[in-house]
């Protein structure tokens, strides 16, 4: 219910396209379902100030919309479907932590890797995978976690939280110059960032991927995978330039899983950031959910 416009790509739809096609492929009944709880105001203060969470509770609409920002607005449901969205990766990580999943993947809207420590951005309201990295770290006092942000769009927001915090490593590959039109210079030496011209191809993503991302995350030794799983890049993908088919998606999976699997107790949540082409959008998680549960 959550809707910020008529034709707004960043819609519903999304999640009906990925649900379709996982049961058109055989896959969601192999699935264990949680309902995603909400998170709790303690939880999102981990990472977002407290005067921003109220200020998003003051403006939150009645009826209509109201704007965060020029391309992210506020329907009554919307504070409601953003505390669920940033609950789902906590439940997650209790999942994988506590030894009930291997793996997790978080299908929820609105997506949060462009959602500052205080303010929305990008579609984005409350930053999803922080929110589950710092449950991991203050639960159950991990020490080193790394987020994974293969969106086509620079993981700002999860920057701007972690870039002096040496616990968290995000690594990540972008398409730049590009919205938000940032990465290029990384604010922290834990932020790995790898923009890459318009144009890239998913031959070009693989080689990144061995040649820069394996070698840092070995060198890292994570105790838990989090990945801001983006499909935008996709070749049919109109919202960026890139050329990555369903094939890279679940090829990077895999190179992930093995880290995972090496120093993580094969521990990985993966969260829905972008992908607005909703055909390619269906087929690119199925792939990487196959991957994730091994089928």
């Amino acid at each position: 219910m959550h809707n910020m416009g008529k034709g707004h790509p960043e819609c519903a739809e999304r999640l009906e396209a990925i649900k379709d096609r996982l049961m058109a492929a055989g896959i969601w009944d192999f699935l264990w379902h949680i309902d995603a709880p909400a998170a709790t105001r303690e939880q999102l203060a981990r990472v977002h100030g407290t005067e921003y969470l109220d200020r998003l509770a003051l403006i939150s609409p009645t009826h209509g919309f109201v704007h965060a920002d020029p391309d992210t607005a506020m329907n009554p449901f919307t504070l409601r479907a953003a505390y669920h969205a940033a609950g789902a990766g906590i439940a997650a990580v209790d999942a994988v932590m506590q030894g009930k999943a291997a793996n997790a993947f978080c299908g929820v809207r609105p997506p949060g890797h462009h959602a500052e420590r205080n303010n929305a951005m990008g579609f984005c309201f409350f930053n999803n995978v922080a929110v589950a990295a710092r449950h991991a770290l203050d639960q159950y006092g991990l020490e080193r976690v790394v987020i994974v942000d293969f969106d086509v769009h620079h993981g700002n927001g999860t920057e701007d939280i972690f870039c002096e915090d040496d616990r968290v490593m995000m690594v990540s590959f972008f398409q730049h110059p590009f919205f938000p039109y940032s990465g290029d210079v990384p604010r922290g030496a834990n932020m790995r960032n790898f923009p890459m011209p318009r144009g890239t191809t998913g031959a070009q993503f693989r080689d990144l991927v061995l040649e820069k991302w394996l070698p840092i995350l070995n060198e890292f030794s994570p105790q838990l995978i989090l990945i801001s799983a983006g499909f935008d890049a996709h070749l049919e993908d109109e919202m960026s330039t890139m050329g990555l088919v369903e094939a890279d998606y679940a090829w990077v999976t895999k190179q992930l899983m093995k880290v995972a699997d090496q120093y993580a107790d094969g521990r990985i949540v993966s969260f829905l950031e972008g992908g607005y082409d909703l055909s390619a959008l269906g087929r690119s998680v199925a792939a990487h959910i196959k991957e994730l549960a091994d089928i």
